[in-house]
């Protein structure tokens, strides 16, 4: 007996989620830099929900709308001081449709 597998992409499953901006009021903000460090290009790769992203000028720049607050960027860059990161406002951020 054969059984289907059915194959999603994490794109389709954060669809699902939802999302409240808090306008002018971001829970993550990357520190200015020059260069952008080993980890915080890592996370231009890692973060889930693709938050972050090179800008034209090779600086790493972060969208937290559809931040799925799952603690990846601060692993990584929240110890030495290369993101700020604090939790959203009550009533903003990420809303799990199922969890």
């Amino acid at each position: 007996m054969t059984m289907a597998v059915t194959k999603l992409r994490v794109e389709e499953k954060l669809y699902q989620n939802r999302y409240l901006v808090d306008p002018g009021r971001p829970h993550i903000k990357v520190r200015p830099h020059e260069r952008p460090s080993a980890n915080l290009l890592a996370l231009t790769h890692i973060c889930p929900a693709k938050c972050y992203e090179l800008n034209d000028k090779g600086q790493v720049e972060t969208t937290s709308d559809g931040c799925m607050e799952c603690g990846t960027c601060r692993v990584l860059c929240e110890a030495n001081g290369e993101i700020v990161w604090n939790y959203p406002r009550g009533g903003f951020g990420v809303l799990f449709k199922f969890g």
